[in-house]
């Protein structure tokens, strides 16, 4: 059998869109897609005239590129796959793809002598179909927090994905399973920023497949089941030098008074447009169930040293292993457009000098000393982005232009949806 490639864009939905291609064509570097497909939905409704799209310019095409070096081993057989870069018919990067937000923001850090480097963790539940066809969460009586094997997943998927993930060549740090059942986490290895994420969509779609084969539904969704934990996507930040040293670090000891200043500014950064990168990086309805005091989801605007209450968490290791934890996001974001914007945040931070308010000393359940959050509904998100201009150029504005409009869309698809019919209405493809 001859080999194939599936190439991939990640969309604004954090969907993976994609063809297969012969293999005469995987040399060629590039296949076409309708630009529209950015004015579309999760429920396939109607083309939606967003901004950035020309849905109402002839429906014109778009171009997906890559470059040989980026082709790798897929999880099937005889299958490569590739993650591009879009570009519109007059050969300029699309300003609504996410991908060219993150290569933009890392440029903007590199303008400083620093590349960000990035690690990922992800959260997701499990779910199976009961003998009515609906759907139901995986039973797992014997799971427990950091729990392996078969009491944890009788199944077997999360084998299967590791065994997969090893085929495909991808780093994973850890598995395990989280405080809720059925609950589970994996976490990949630290990279430079666009390969880190080009990893995390690849592997995430992989993961979901692979379950799907063993007859489990995998979610990303930030909160599927209204009675127990939500879903994050932590972003762990640091960034090397020029001489490839940690940049965070300046001292061998761990602690708020030994932060140097990019640390500092960083930190600062996020806290300022906190209630701005809630718009971008928790952008469904769904997030803001996720979204609440004492819930460990980056509800607050505070920060603490190895505090997992907060929303910016400094790790408690120094030196070369320093690094920050922003834990607000969730994966209903596209992933290159969320790490673009914390990285953006961080950025605006470290150059305008922002003041680093004081450091949390609550426990984040029963108190706190933070008394702003984010807003409590995808609305006042969407609202405060829209207030927050540097975050918004920054990260881009017709990005930004086209994710309020698209989300706003969805504010209106989803009214009046109970629990369940809101999950429906996500969970095929998150």
């Amino acid at each position: 059998m001859r080999d194939r490639l599936r190439s991939f864009f990640c969309d604004h939905l954090s969907i993976m869109r994609g063809k297969v291609l012969p293999e005469e064509k995987i040399g060629s570097g590039y296949t076409r897609f309708a630009q529209p497909n950015f004015a579309v939905h999760y429920d396939k409704d109607l083309i939606i005239d967003a901004p950035g799209t020309n849905c109402m310019n002839g429906l014109p095409d778009m171009e997906l590129r890559w470059q040989a070096r980026d082709i790798r081993q897929g999880w099937e057989p005889h299958t490569r796959v590739v993650v591009g870069d879009l570009f519109d018919r007059d050969g300029a990067p699309v300003a609504v793809a996410g991908r060219h937000a993150l290569r933009r923001a890392v440029a903007d850090w590199q303008k400083h002598g620093l590349t960000p480097v990035v690690g990922l963790e992800l959260e997701c539940y499990a779910f199976t179909r009961a003998e009515d066809g609906s759907l139901q969460p995986y039973d797992t009586p014997g799971a427990a927090v950091y729990g392996t094997g078969p009491f944890a997943d009788p199944l077997g998927f999360m084998d299967a994905i590791w065994e997969a993930a090893e085929m495909a060549g991808f780093r994973l740090a850890l598995m395990t399973t989280e405080y809720d059942a059925p609950q589970f986490e994996f976490t990949l290895w630290h990279d430079e920023a666009l390969r880190a994420v080009d990893d995390l969509v690849l592997f995430r779609l992989m993961a979901r497949e692979i379950a799907l084969k063993k007859g489990v539904l995998l979610t990303f969704l930030p909160k599927p089941v209204p009675e127990t934990g939500g879903s994050g996507l932590h972003v762990n930040l640091s960034f090397t030098d020029g001489a490839g040293n940690n940049a965070l670090s300046d001292s061998p000891d761990t602690g708020a008074e030994t932060m140097n200043a990019l640390s500092a500014g960083c930190v600062a950064g996020w806290l300022h447009h906190h209630r701005g990168l809630a718009g971008l990086i928790a952008p469904s309805v769904n997030s803001y169930a996720r979204l609440q005091p004492a819930s460990m989801s980056g509800y607050w605007r505070n920060w603490a040293v190895d505090h997992r209450g907060v929303t910016v968490r400094v790790a408690g290791e120094p030196g070369a292993k320093a690094r920050l934890e922003h834990r607000m996001a969730d994966a209903s974001a596209n992933p290159y457009t969320a790490v673009a914007a914390v990285l953006q945040a961080a950025r605006l931070g470290y150059e305008g000098r922002y003041a680093l308010p004081p450091v949390e000393a609550g426990d984040c359940f029963t108190g706190q000393d933070a008394s702003d959050g984010t807003a409590d509904s995808l609305t006042g998100a969407l609202d405060d982005l829209q207030a927050d201009t540097a975050l918004r150029e920054a990260v881009g504005t017709d990005l930004c232009a086209h994710h309020i409009h698209m989300k706003r869309v969805e504010i209106d698809k989803t009214k009046g949806m109970d629990a369940r019919a809101l999950r429906d209405f996500y969970i095929w493809f998150i």
